[in-house]
């Protein structure tokens, strides 16, 4: 019989040991995997939600991601940058804050999205966001809304709305606004509880009863090849204003605002792993040591000092493999449930995921769950390969 098949009739002789030992080593290696996801979740997250709508330069008045204010004379600035050989399209936005009136309840808070478009897409538009039902807002009067205030208020394309928007100052007083819902969207960057208008800037502006001015809070840019090119090209006639690609945005956040969930994901891999060794190095040093007489007599029979050593590390290997196989359904499951408890922090995007499984993360789940079960098999190995035969035997005979 070979070692594996060995370690397998030892576990099932103790079937309480070796089911405490797998359960065990789902739970660490579920929050192992959870750990190794959020480690680099929100980073591929975000440069995936930031490479969803087709733009691959943002520019603003300020370094992003936290540009504060407005740019100023933003049409001339995108009507500029669209010229430029190495843009392909050109989309100006403006954010709102607003209130939708209910009959007869307090007016329900919203964010106003303008966008206006510049360039070539052959014949269609791009915009900011994705319509789900109806279709696109066009005209000056049309409006999309996101499910949050389709639900809130029992509307769908063809309805009709009043808005008042704030577009200077925060408690302008403006005459409401009607405008036609053309359809329901989705916004990339909406938190989960927030409400959302889209249009046009031309919307936007009737809402704000033509006081909109012509700045705006960012400018997306669609490269015809290289982002970088295009960055530098923008750099080169608007000196004024700060551009960058989508990867720069991602890694100017990995320095700053994401660096905390990789130190944690850190210190409790490290934890983790450390908690796994020592509940398998215990399990099976208990076991090597309730078996001390029967090895030492597998020993006599002719089992090699390797052999025995081999029979150890097998055992460990199974209960490790067989834990490790369980934790990747339960990681999955606990990281669907605690990436929806952090995404309803304020401000957080409804599309950004805390934890996203990724190969590499797999990987080196398999890898670390691999060195935690040679780890927790190196006592019990060096019991049994320093074991005396014959005085084991003598005690065996004694006792």
């Amino acid at each position: 019989m070979n070692a594996l098949g060995f370690a397998w009739r030892s576990l099932v002789r103790q079937p309480a040991r070796a089911t405490l030992g797998v359960l065990g080593v789902a739970a660490v290696g579920a929050l192992l995997l959870d750990m190794l996801m959020l480690s680099q979740g929100l980073i591929v997250s975000m440069q995936d939600l930031l490479d969803r709508g087709g733009w691959d330069v943002r520019v603003s008045a300020g370094e992003l991601p936290r540009a504060s204010g407005r740019m100023q004379n933003a049409g001339a600035a995108a009507d500029e940058i669209a010229r430029l050989p190495a843009v392909r399209s050109v989309l100006l936005v403006r954010f709102a804050d607003a209130r939708l009136e209910r009959d007869g309840r307090r007016p329900l808070p919203v964010s106003f999205e303008g966008v206006a478009f510049y360039g070539d897409a052959g014949g269609t538009q791009p915009v900011n966001w994705l319509v789900l039902r109806g279709r696109d807002a066009t005209g000056p009067g049309e409006v999309v809304v996101n499910e949050a205030i389709a639900e809130t208020l029992g509307i769908e394309a063809g309805s009709q709305i009043t808005l008042r928007a704030s577009c200077v100052a925060e408690r302008e007083a403006l005459p409401p606004t009607r405008l036609r819902v053309t359809g329901v969207a989705e916004f990339p960057f909406e938190a989960t509880s927030e409400n959302t208008v889209g249009g046009s800037i031309e919307a936007l502006a009737r809402a704000c009863g033509g006081n909109a001015g012509d700045d705006a809070d960012l400018i997306l840019v669609g490269a015809q090849d290289d982002p970088d090119v295009t960055v530098a090209a923008i750099g080169a006639i608007l000196p004024g204003v700060y551009a960058a690609t989508n990867a720069d945005v991602v890694g100017r956040l990995q320095e700053t605002g994401f660096t905390y969930f990789r130190q944690i994901s850190t210190v409790l891999t490290t934890v983790t792993v450390s908690f796994a060794a020592l509940l398998i190095a215990v399990l099976l040093t208990v076991s090597v040591n309730q078996r001390l007489g029967e090895v030492a007599a597998l020993r006599a029979l002719g089992f090699t000092r390797a052999r025995v050593v081999k029979d150890v590390l097998s055992e460990s290997a199974l209960i490790v493999g067989a834990g490790g196989l369980l934790s990747l359904p339960l990681g999955l499951l606990l990281a669907s449930g605690l990436d929806r408890i952090l995404k309803d922090m304020p401000g957080i995007p409804a599309s950004l995921h805390f934890f996203v499984f990724e190969t590499q993360a797999l990987v080196l789940h398999v890898a670390l769950l691999a060195a935690t079960a040679l780890l927790a098999a190196a006592y019990p190995m060096r019991v049994v390969s320093r074991l005396p035969i014959a005085a084991t035997l003598r005690n065996e005979v004694i006792g």
